[in-house]
């Protein structure tokens, strides 16, 4: 139940801030909305203010504005042009479109911003305390722990964790006798560090280093932060999203990340009511990331999604008229089957995962 109340949360606070985009443009350039609409399927609520039916749907998985002359079949009469989508000029047509990812992404550095503003920025915790000891690694055979202090490595004293992977790395293979403080006590241990694959966030082997097999703690202490650290910190967190989103994109394209780690609703609906779970801080980031996510997917160049209508503005720009209706229909029906066809198989991956943990 967490979940499913998480999910909702989450996807339609999202769904809301990229339609807002759409709407708030459309507005800004004179375009009449008929229809600003929060999920799909039957009505669970709907009022009318002004020109625009508001709507809550059943199935919060999306969300549409239907604007006024979007298509260029609808019946406009000369005197409501001036009203109509598609009689506008092809750059705030191409705004229009931009803005609901280009919300999704500053909705991002906005959360980001409040999340430093009041927690403070984090900062990894100091010291050099032990977070985790691999399995069958030097460290382990060695019987360091979880928990461990590293004071001193072959005598040299170890302020930080820079010092304690400094002096590993360059140990040359050497043995290496460790002083440690364990619950109040110092013992000294020796380990001989071996050579193994340094790999990054996508699995990937960019180094070769000697290591023991350990890490450091993964705590994090929060430093206040003044209002505009804060923002320039909120920026920075959202670029670092963006650009980690695209990477592992490309590196699904390359086979270096399994697509089956790709996930739909249900792995959303999950991690949702973990992050809830967790506290107000996990829950925000991961809105923010979830941001992140939506507003770049929604800028690929696939037909019906946001980033395939500005592809054809772009296009229609440059001949200096639009595509031929043929060709458009086509377009959205190849479209269409891509989007469903990766519908179909993020919900296998998120099926196939409940099963494997069952």
């Amino acid at each position: 139940m967490n979940s499913i109340l998480s999910f909702i949360i989450v996807l339609g606070l999202l769904i809301f801030v990229h339609e807002l985009g759409h709407f708030l443009f459309a507005k800004l350039f004179g375009v009449r909305v008929l229809k600003f609409s929060l999920g799909f399927g039957p009505k669970v609520f709907s009022r009318v203010y002004g020109e625009t039916e508001y709507i809550i749907s059943a199935f919060p998985l999306g969300g549409f504005v239907k604007m006024f002359g979007e298509n260029k079949d609808d019946e406009v009469s000369p005197e409501e042009t001036r009203v109509s989508f598609s009689h506008k000029k092809i750059w705030q047509r191409f705004l229009i479109v931009l803005a609901g990812p280009a919300f999704n992404l500053l909705f991002a550095v906005l959360v980001f911003f409040f999340i430093f503003a009041i927690a403070g920025l984090p900062l990894p915790k100091s010291g050099t305390e032990i977070g985790s000891v691999s399995k069958d690694t030097p460290a382990d055979i060695a019987g360091f722990m979880a928990g461990d202090s590293i004071l001193t490595i072959n005598g040299e004293e170890t302020l930080d964790w820079n010092d304690v992977s400094r002096l590993i790395r360059t140990s040359g293979g050497q043995p290496v006798v460790v002083t440690i403080a364990r619950d109040g006590e110092e013992l000294v241990l020796t380990g001989t560090p071996e050579k193994q694959d340094v790999k990054d966030i996508f699995g990937e082997v960019v180094d070769e280093r000697f290591m023991l097999g350990i890490s450091r703690s993964s705590e994090v202490v929060y430093e206040k932060a003044s209002i505009p650290a804060a923002l320039m910190a909120g920026f920075s967190q959202t670029w670092t999203f963006i650009y980690l989103t695209i990477m592992g994109i490309i590196k699904i394209f390359q086979q270096v990340v399994p697509a089956s780690e790709l996930g739909g609703p249900i792995l959303i609906a999950q991690m949702a009511g973990q992050q809830m779970e967790a506290g107000w801080v996990n829950l925000a980031y991961f809105i923010g990331l979830l941001s992140v996510n939506l507003g770049i997917l929604n800028l690929f160049p696939i037909p019906i999604l946001d980033g395939g209508h500005l592809v054809l503005y772009t296009l229609e720009a440059i001949r200096r008229k639009p595509l031929e209706d043929q060709t458009m229909i086509k377009l959205q029906q190849f479209g269409m089957l891509l989007l469903g066809s990766l519908m179909i198989f993020v919900f296998y991956n998120d099926i196939i995962r409940i099963f494997s943990k069952g």
